[in-house]
C-alpha cells in the first residue's frame, strides 16, 4: 500500500500526522536531506515545505515515482 508523507519544519507539517500522513521534521536542510534518505520506498506521494523543497530541489528527481507538492508560503 503506497503511503504519502511530509518533510519540512515541525510548525509547518506537524497537523498533517491527523490525517494519517507520515511526518517527517526538519529544521534545517541537512535534516531534510537525512529524512529523504529515509523515506521508505513506500511513499508515493511527498509534501514538502518550502525550505524543504529548496533543500531537495536538485535530488526529486531521484525517485520519478514520487508525487510530490509544495505547501504554499
Amino acid at each position: 500500500m503506497s503511503r504519502a508523507a511530509a518533510i519540512g519544519e515541525e510548525v509547518r507539517v506537524a497537523g498533517y500526522a491527523l490525517a494519517g500522513v507520515e511526518v517527517h521534521t526538519a529544521e534545517d536542510a541537512e535534516a531534510v536531506r537525512t529524512a529523504w534518505d529515509r523515506l521508505p520506498d513506500s511513499v508515493a506521494c511527498l509534501i514538502l515545505t518550502p525550505a524543504a523543497h529548496a533543500a531537495l530541489e536538485a535530488r526529486l528527481d531521484d525517485r520519478a515515482e514520487l508525487v510530490w507538492a509544495v505547501i504554499p508560503q
